[in-house]
């Protein structure tokens, strides 16, 4: 079996795709005639059903939000902590 090159698709191409799912043309028509994975196909209708948008960032729950937003702050934290440690050090050498 070979392994299909990864293909990037426009805002516009999946805005079409699912206005002809929506127009009433049958997902394995669209699927075979466009080559595409089922997986992505109903990722798409989803995000444009649930935000209008194909973006990540708009589709993110709230908790996913604020999973991201804690990990940075967890991130800055800890680096200012290496920070003050290696301050303590230099200071205690004196």
């Amino acid at each position: 079996m070979t392994k299909r090159k990864r293909r990037t698709f426009s805002k516009e191409f999946k805005e079409q795709i699912v206005q002809l799912h929506a127009s009433g043309k049958p997902r394995a028509e669209i699927i075979k005639e466009y080559e595409l994975t089922p997986f992505s196909f109903d990722r798409w209708v989803g995000q444009y059903h649930s935000s209008g948008s194909f973006e990540e960032r708009d589709n993110r729950t709230p908790e996913q939000e604020e999973l991201i937003k804690l990990r940075k702050e967890n991130q800055r934290l800890a680096m200012e902590n290496d920070i003050l440690k290696q301050a303590a050090l230099i200071m205690g050498r004196k």
